[in-house]
């Protein structure tokens, strides 16, 4: 039940003189729809945890079998990142059910977990944006020193038969396209996975300080 249809059914119940709508059961009601909000960013972290576990088997596997040392130092490094990463989704999942399952009014509960949600949001975006430059340099430097040929790739660039200056630009350009479509795509992501059900909290909170 969204929280529209919370409060349509609530209205409904006052304009019916329903004696059972009180100050105690609009709260619970508002709770029971906090957990629901919950659940689904529960389900978010898990979505999260999940595609960590397969990004670092596969990261580190590339680190071990390929036989370039430009792979390996790259997939084995950004491999190694995603681990402490996924120690953060089990901590901040870890939190978040301990606000789930809190004794505190659900006014304060709610104030807290939406603070720790928008810190979390925000600091995931700066830390995707500061890895953007990062991997992109490391990547120029490993390529630039690779001291074995990429069959694949020499075999794109003999067909294509461009000069260098054409190459460089087209790396220049490529690689700005691809940050600011990583920023919008980075912004939508993280919105779609939690963006949105913060904004479903703060409602409920408003509800709240409105009761």
């Amino acid at each position: 039940m969204e929280l529209d249809d919370l409060k349509g059914l609530i209205n409904q119940k006052l304009m019916e003189g329903s004696p059972n709508i009180t100050e105690n059961n609009f709260t619970d009601l508002l709770k029971g729809k906090a957990s629901s909000v919950i659940s689904k960013i529960k389900k978010s972290l898990w979505f999260e945890i999940a595609c960590c576990a397969l990004v670092v088997p596969l990261f580190i596997g590339i680190a071990l079998f390929s036989s370039h040392s430009s792979l390996k130092i790259y997939f084995g490094l950004f491999g190694a990142i995603f681990i402490p990463f996924t120690l953060i989704f089990f901590y901040l999942l870890k939190k978040i059910n301990e606000f789930d399952q809190s004794v505190l009014p659900i006014k304060e509960n709610l104030q807290q977990l939406i603070k720790m949600l928008e810190d979390f949001t925000r600091r995931y975006f700066q830390f995707n944006m500061a890895l953007l430059p990062i991997c992109f340099l490391v990547a120029l430097f490993l390529g630039y020193n690779e001291k074995e040929p990429i069959a694949v790739l020499d075999n794109i660039f003999d067909k294509l038969k461009v000069n260098k200056s054409i190459y460089i630009g087209f790396i220049v350009g490529y690689s700005i396209a691809i940050v600011f479509g990583l920023v919008y795509l980075t912004k939508w992501y993280i919105r779609k996975l939690y963006g949105k059900y913060i904004d479903q909290l703060k409602l409920l909170l408003t509800e709240l300080k409105e009761d």
